[in-house]
């Protein structure tokens, strides 16, 4: 990618390129982007994930490490470009995948251990019923109604998840004798993937992650801004363990020159759906990111306010770029690529592209119904996937329609939750991720929530947003006004009919999935 140099926020202006990379769960991307945002080359690779025993999912850090290396290398060379002319990386990673390592060696410990992992699940489920955790909730109660104060709201009904590191890391000192012994003696070192990323990258001299990524650990506490000293003790985490948060869009110093033969300026890294909300530009309170990939994530910018959590709904930081700290609301749904992947699978339809057409191509689902459940659910850790109301002229059309009907009746209820929870006027919404490009699912969607949804030209906004970060710590761009600018459409879907009318067809679905429930 080209780089020249330019000043880094008040010197002279890099000339070259700026790299983004997205370590997502499905797939690793680079993109090489100029200074008009345009991809100037791209390489992917599909990231394997292991599966050891039933429930667990990892990743091997050695192919993950690999694979960073080798879709940058690739991705600058398809630019047309030399590694030095790279003004800077910004990374962006899926959050809440971890590892530990020895902090001499820098051996690890275990293989990075997935957010979609699940091997927790008894421990959060015997956490989420004990005693202990009543009397919390009690005590977080009266304090929120003797004092108001938002901060008190969260441990009211705080409960555990499987997809938060907290549980899986207290399961590591539980089992994992070697990474108890040097956590003891403080030679364990706890990271995210861009921890590990950034840790490979300089060789062990630096150490660390950002805000964005901290705070969706669910082991840091956004209030105060910091790991969570008694979190860790409940769980018998040692607190020496966790690295020193930085800002988002920050220099972290240079890749080691054995890597990719030059230093290479390391400006940024983020957390995923926070990346994808800074590629959208959605800098303003109220402002809409709506991520369909994998799992489907809705982000609320509520600028400097953060919102306490609620049940469906969690605060995180967005970004911190020096004195400028951005909360958001988060709602999250699982299994909404995965169901996609799965039915590909098994053979429903070659090519995802072929879905838009094959559920267009009849009036309606004929009371089919999906309900995903591939994953465990927050609310429900038996609910099970399932479909219902088969008949004899059921065909893959009805199926394939109903899977896609699934997605925009949850993004419809948790639509009605951020309106009903966040005080904040929303405004644009702004659609991302692969499945953003299934126009049926989009105009559903738009129909439903009776809103205007915009999405993008390049969907991949997790490795835009991770660039533009880059380029604001480089100097390679200004500030977020001139990012504005960057910002095409491709595509507007406003609402066509009334959601009154897919009232009975939505019906039907809560009532498949109330009948999926305590499978």
């Amino acid at each position: 990618m080209p780089c020249g140099k330019e000043e880094s926020r008040g010197g002279a202006v890099p000339e070259g390129d700026v790299v983004g990379v997205d370590m997502g769960s499905t797939v690793v991307k680079c993109h090489v982007y100029d200074r008009a945002a345009e991809v100037r080359g791209s390489c992917c690779r599909k990231v394997e994930s292991l599966y050891p025993r039933s429930g667990w999912v990892e990743l091997d850090p050695e192919v993950l490490w690999s694979q960073f290396v080798d879709v940058i290398k690739e991705a600058v060379q398809a630019a047309g470009v030399h590694m030095r002319q790279v003004a800077g990386i910004g990374i962006s990673t899926q959050r809440a995948t971890f590892i530990t390592w020895h902090k001499r060696t820098g051996k690890p410990f275990h293989n990075f251990i997935s957010w979609q992992d699940l091997r927790s699940a008894e421990l959060v489920n015997s956490w989420n019923k004990s005693l202990l955790l009543k009397v919390i909730h009690l005590i977080f109660t009266v304090l929120h109604f003797l004092t108001g104060n938002d901060r008190y709201l969260a441990p009211s009904f705080f409960t555990f998840s499987t997809q938060q590191t907290s549980m899986k890391l207290s399961w590591v000192f539980k089992n994992i004798s070697e990474a108890e012994e040097a956590a003891r003696k403080n030679n364990c070192c706890f990271g995210t993937v861009d921890t590990w990323l950034l840790y490979r990258l300089t060789k062990g001299s630096v150490y660390a992650t950002d805000y964005s990524n901290a705070s969706a650990t669910g082991v840091f506490e956004p209030f105060t801004k910091s790991w969570n000293p008694t979190l860790c003790t409940l769980l018998s985490i040692p607190m020496s363990i966790f690295p020193p948060v930085k800002d988002t869009s920050f220099n972290f110093g240079s890749a080691d020159s054995e890597i990719f033969g030059v230093p290479v300026p390391i400006m940024a890294v983020v957390a995923d759906q926070q990346s994808a909300m800074f590629g959208e530009c959605c800098f303003h309170p109220g402002d809409v990111k709506l991520t369909m990939g994998t799992g489907g994530f809705w982000n609320v910018n509520t600028g400097e306010h953060l919102c306490a959590s609620q049940r469906d709904l969690y605060p995180l930081i967005g970004w911190k770029i020096g004195e400028e700290v951005v909360y958001l609301t988060e709602g999250c749904m699982s299994d909404i690529g995965t169901a996609i992947r799965w039915a590909q699978d098994i053979n429903l339809f070659t090519n995802a592209d072929e879905t838009e057409e094959m559920a267009r191509s009849i009036v309606d689902s004929q009371g089919v119904c999906f309900v995903p459940g591939f994953q465990i659910s927050g609310n429900d850790t038996y609910l099970c996937a399932s479909f219902m109301g088969l008949k004899p002229s059921t065909t893959r059309n009805h199926l394939v329609r109903a899977i896609l009907e699934s997605i925009a009746f949850r993004n419809k209820q948790l639509y009605d939750i951020i309106v009903k929870k966040v005080h904040i006027p929303l405004q644009t919404i702004r659609a991302n991720g692969g499945v953003s490009n299934n126009s049926f699912v989009m105009q559903m969607t738009s129909d439903l929530i009776n809103k205007k949804i915009e999405k993008p030209a390049n969907a991949d906004m997790s490795s835009l947003g991770a660039a533009f970060l880059a380029g604001l710590a480089s100097g390679f761009w200004t500030d977020k006004e001139q990012l504005k600018k960057l910002r095409r459409i491709e595509a507007v879907f406003e609402p066509q009919m009334d959601s009154e009318e897919y009232k009975p067809a939505m019906d039907t679905w809560l009532k498949a999935r109330k009948r999926s429930l305590n499978w």
